[in-house]
């Protein structure tokens, strides 16, 4: 379907325009119309489909043509699971309302409080924002919901992992009107947290999936490696790295400290690398995403903060240094690459400590997976089995006894416990008050004279 085949304000598609975007991705033909509707949706969508658009373009579109329900409440809010995420809707957002008279603001943690609090009160028509910050912003008063005509939630199954349901929860009942609308996008819709979210917030969604989570993607070649240790991980990074010359691309780890310790590693080669981690400040971790963006950078490397909703085009190879522990979010990283059309690259570093992840990550995709080597760096790790418990003639031999592994059975001497607890201390429901520790000692020196 062509963008210009749908009823969009003549402004929205000259913006298209000049992006050279003409034709709809497959979530996008999906779910605007039903965007321009009016009408609450769900909508799920495998990663670097264009489902930012897909909400964007309804929500610029109703601005433009329909009279605000409030003058001072901003018209629609956007809520993103991480602030990386929220800034990349915003620039996308500011682009297609250029030269519009639309404004917007950005409301994240972690940036300061007082400049969101002036940028609220210019009353921008469109909020794009973490949950957190934008509670902290209702609960100051700097910020009312009531005229709000349409939230959107982006990445919904990513907020409730975090632990924003009693966020969205409060957002919702901010701006609980008849006329909301609400449109929710998550990579998944089998998720009971998520279901009972939206009975909660959203009034006869219709439905909409496009793909599955799991569902190979075509433009992205996948390959893993077994490592044995540490080191030969590193020894298969730098073959990876040296294959070809790539434009970017993206090493993920499990923890800050590897990501640091890796960047170092690389820069010490010649390589131009950067380290990306949730401990920087966001200003910090802004201007690195920005010189990554314009290609300043060569090699980002990164925990799972830049693994969703980053549209980077020129990243060419996703390394797992470490797995993910949720297999999901393996899906989200390796979707930093194959973008937009573009054939990408995604191998994965499997040693010893990966290996239950792997196992995750092989049953939510379903697919058959074979390991690659590199000539030289042959791997004696081949994997892991769990043995199953054994059951036999000396088990139950030994459950007799009151033993369980069927060898003899040893009497041990019962244990006095004591509760020295001291004072008045709540553990769980139950006030618990401590014997005064002199009488504990004394009480101890007792029994051992019996004995």
């Amino acid at each position: 379907m062509q963008f210009s085949d749908l009823p969009i304000d003549h402004r929205i598609l000259k913006a298209l325009e000049l992006k050279n975007l003409t034709e709809t991705t497959e979530i996008q033909s999906k779910a605007i119309p039903y965007g321009l509707m009016q009408k609450d949706l769900i909508a799920s969508s495998k990663t670097g489909s264009g489902k930012t658009l897909a909400y964007l373009i309804p929500a610029v579109n109703r601005v433009l043509n329909t009279k605000a329900l409030s003058r001072k409440d901003p018209r629609v809010l956007i809520l993103a699971p991480t602030r990386e995420l929220a800034k990349q809707v915003f620039m996308q957002l500011k682009w297609l309302i250029a030269k519009q008279p639309i404004s917007a603001a950005l409301v994240l943690g972690g940036e300061n409080f007082n400049d969101q609090v002036k940028a609220l009160k210019r009353h921008p028509q469109f909020i794009v924002g973490t949950a957190g910050r934008v509670c902290d912003h209702l609960f100051d008063k700097s910020l009312y919901l009531n005229g709000l005509e349409l939230l959107i939630l982006d990445e919904a199954d990513r907020m409730l992992d975090l632990g924003f349901a009693p966020q969205l929860k409060n957002i919702d009942k901010a701006a609980d009107h008849r006329k909301r609308q609400t449109m929710m996008f998550s990579a998944t819709l089998d998720n009971a947290e998520l279901h009972h979210l939206t009975q909660e917030m959203l009034t006869a969604p219709h439905r909409i999936a496009v793909g599955q989570a799991n569902e190979q993607h075509t433009d992205i070649n996948q390959r893993f490696y077994l490592a044995d240790h540490l080191t030969h991980k590193e020894a298969i990074l730098d073959k990876l790295l040296d294959e070809k010359d790539y434009r970017q691309l993206i090493v993920f780890t499990a923890t800050r400290v590897d990501a640091e310790r890796i960047s170092a590693r690389l820069s010490e080669q010649g390589k131009h690398s950067v380290a990306l981690t949730g401990e920087l400040t966001q200003s910090k971790r802004n201007n690195i995403m920005s010189e990554f963006g314009r290609g300043q950078h060569q090699i980002l490397v990164t925990t799972d903060i830049a693994s969703r909703g980053l549209d980077l085009r020129n990243v060419e190879l996703v390394v797992n240094f470490d797995l993910p522990t949720l297999a999901d979010e393996y899906v989200h990283r390796v979707g930093r690459t194959g973008r937009a059309g573009n054939q990408g690259e995604a191998a994965s570093i499997v040693g010893p400590k990966d290996w239950v992840a792997f196992e995750r990550i092989r049953n939510f995709l379903q697919q058959s997976i074979e390991f690659s080597e590199f000539e030289g760096l042959e791997p004696k790790f081949k994997g892991l089995t769990i043995k199953p418990a054994k059951v036999g003639k000396d088990i139950a031999k030994g459950a007799k006894k009151g033993n369980r592994t069927g060898d003899k059975t040893v009497k041990r001497k019962p244990i006095k416990r004591i509760n020295t607890l001291a004072g008045t201390t709540d553990v769980g429901h139950v006030p618990l008050k401590r014997k005064p520790r002199v009488a504990a000692e004394q009480q101890i020196e007792a029994d051992n004279e019996e004995e």
